[in-house]
């Protein structure tokens, strides 16, 4: 049998797109509807996704055109300020659909108020701003004490791409869940808090665990074909792999695309897609963040709680599973982290991981006052 390599550039489905244009009528009232007179603006990133959608369905547009669509502006490009953006009339007509999470907080907490919150968050561009170097992304102390503040008042999980104990030395924090490898590698907490008391912690969640021998083998081999790119860094996240080309000159992204391909054409059990300046690649199972999401809420207790309020917060395409899923619970609410329009299953937005840092203050003030009524 020949081997082929199963490449999936984005991680939105056709489906999801269309579930979009019409939302399916259970949804819940709130947040409130998004606006259906998107305007000439709405088309422009309508039309970037669907040529997305294109690489996905193995069509004209290049796994490289994938590559271009997920890559953020680097900071040192960026020269607009915040006005700027806040003038883009792109951004504007997003934000109608996608509001801040900030500047319409008490809709927000209206929403929770009685309801029982749980607080998922993803790492890279969520909690630490994205830098070159991926093992330099350290999250500010005051952003450490935000995250300790809310997992004393909710349970609290941290879901990143990143290998799990990778993303536990930077976030230091015991008393947290975390998943990495997209979810496929789950730990509970190694403090006992209020909400870690139930006999099913500490968690420990590992289903693709058969395929660590084989992430090895093409890490060598990936780390071995990429080493004349200059720029590109292979990471080793256990159960996932990821190709950096932040640091790439974008004439040579091809290149490495197909050096990335050579190698997986011999891994028909393994599949690639496109994050925010990287190339992941995956075990070929139904888990992704979303499933992540489901199971810890599960193991937390609340997998049939009609009251419990999920909060997911994430910057990438890969937290749009997590979103998702959300939207399909009709429970909670997702947060997307971007200064951009981008299509998206979240509900609210915030501009970058300082406003996180704010918006996660503001919700523990806003607890704290709730319990002195």
């Amino acid at each position: 049998m020949v081997k082929q390599s199963a490449i999936v550039p984005e991680e939105i489905a056709i489906p999801a797109a269309v579930a979009m244009a019409e939302p399916p009528a259970h949804l819940p009232s709130f947040p409130p509807p998004r606006s259906s007179s998107l305007g000439l603006h709405r088309a422009g990133y309508n039309k970037r996704f669907l040529s997305q959608l294109d690489v996905a369905s193995g069509r004209s547009s290049t796994l490289v055109d994938s590559m271009l669509a997920s890559s953020p502006t680097h900071p040192k490009e960026a020269s607009a300020s915040s006005l700027a953006i806040a003038d883009d009339a792109e951004y504007k007509d997003w934000l109608t659909q996608h509001p801040s999470a900030l500047s319409n907080f008490d809709d927000f907490v209206a929403a929770l108020k009685g309801k029982q919150m749980v607080m998922f968050l993803d790492y890279d561009g969520t909690l630490s701003p994205i830098v070159d170097d991926p093992d330099r992304a350290f999250m500010s102390e005051p952003m450490r004490e935000a995250v300790r503040d809310v997992a004393r008042h909710f349970p609290t999980a941290i879901v990143s791409g990143r290998c799990r104990n990778k993303v536990f030395n930077f976030v230091r924090l015991k008393e947290l869940y975390y998943a990495g490898s997209h979810g496929m590698d789950i730990k509970g907490p190694s403090k006992s808090t209020k909400h870690t008391k139930s006999k099913a912690n500490p968690v420990l969640f590992q289903p693709a665990s058969e395929f660590l021998p084989m992430m090895d083998e093409v890490y060598k081999a990936l780390v071995e074909k990429t080493k004349f790119i200059q720029g590109s860094r292979v990471e080793n996240n256990t159960f996932t792999l990821s190709v950096h080309y932040r640091c790439v000159e974008q004439k040579i992204w091809n290149s490495l695309s197909e050096l990335v391909r050579s190698v997986l054409s011999d891994y028909p059990e393994l599949r690639l897609t496109v994050g925010r300046k990287v190339l992941e690649i995956r075990p070929s199972i139904e888990w992704d963040k979303g499933k992540a999401l489901e199971f810890l809420l599960e193991s937390i207790g609340f997998v049939n709680y009609k009251n419990v309020f999920p909060v997911y917060i994430g910057d990438d395409r890969t937290d749009e599973d997590a979103f998702k899923v959300l939207c399909e619970r009709g429970q909670g609410v997702g947060i997307l982290v971007s200064k951009s329009a981008k299509e998206t299953n979240a509900s609210y937005s915030l501009q970058e991981p300082s406003e996180v840092n704010k918006f996660l203050r503001r919700l523990v003030a806003w607890k704290k006052l709730h319990l002195k009524e």
